[in-house]
């Protein structure tokens, strides 16, 4: 059986897709042949997306929503079919906003992460499921953390945010298989817009940020895509319920054992 990093005929939706991460994942699976709804809250950002898209010769529709507004993800849904015809992958981007130092951290605000991270992705698919029932090799992907499996000081509820929708991930590969896989990524660190303001602030964490992977460099929208291209593809139709780290391989060592090679 030959297996390629194909998407023809399929359908996406990939929430916070204006920008960064999501933006990648959007472009890569339009390249790949399918059709793409890019979500996000800011519409001239998806506006753009959607645009870049087209002229490169891929289709795509801009759907603004914003994700944490349960009451806006019925007709994300229903736009996305109505616009493109159907729909096939998820990708659950949305939700990158950091937390507080503990002491600044109040339940409400770790109800707020969990609301945005955890029970939004959950309530998207619950509404897509009936449409990806009735589509072969349907799937979704859920963005994660290197805060999900390791427990760095500060933003404590994002993080356990985070840590509960890997959970979720698998959880949900249980629950709806076998007609629907449900795969998560971890990214390490990636340069996103977000990320570059951390840089323009304190210059010193890029190359900190670089050493700690093993590969020596910082990832990029495209290194996650790919990942994101495999796991929507029918080349991983065998794999369900698995994390998959992009991160350049973490560094386990506090200090320099031996020289690079």
């Amino acid at each position: 059986m030959t297996v390629t990093l194909s998407l023809e005929g399929k359908v996406a939706l990939v929430t916070g897709s204006g920008r960064g991460i999501g933006a990648g994942i959007a472009r890569k699976f339009a390249e790949a042949g399918a059709a793409v709804a890019v979500s996000a809250r800011t519409s001239s950002e998806i506006d753009k997306i959607a645009a870049e898209i087209h002229a490169a010769g891929g289709k795509a529709i801009a759907i603004p929503c914003d994700m944490a507004d349960p009451n806006q993800l019925p007709g994300l849904v229903e736009q996305t079919i109505a616009g493109l015809g159907g729909l096939d992958i998820i990708v659950n981007n949305a939700g990158g906003a950091m937390s507080p130092a503990f002491v600044d951290t109040t339940y409400q605000v770790l109800e707020d992460h969990f609301r945005l991270i955890v029970s939004m992705p959950f309530e998207l698919v619950r509404l897509a499921l009936p449409h990806l029932l009735g589509r072969p090799g349907a799937n979704v992907i859920n963005i994660l953390s290197p805060g999900a499996y390791s427990a760095p000081r500060g933003n404590l509820a994002y993080y356990v945010a985070k840590m509960a929708l890997t959970q979720m991930t698998k959880l949900m590969a249980a629950d709806i298989g076998p007609k629907v896989r449900v795969n998560g990524i971890i990214p390490g660190p990636i340069e996103t817009p977000a990320l570059e303001k951390v840089f323009e602030m304190r210059p010193e964490i890029r190359e900190v940020a670089k050493q700690a992977t093993r590969v020596r460099r910082l990832g990029t929208s495209e290194d996650v895509a790919l990942g994101a291209l495999y796991l929507a593809s029918d080349a991983a139709s065998f794999v369900t319920g698995s994390i998959l780290p992009i991160d350049g391989g973490r560094v386990e060592e506090t200090r320099t054992v031996s020289p690079d090679l």
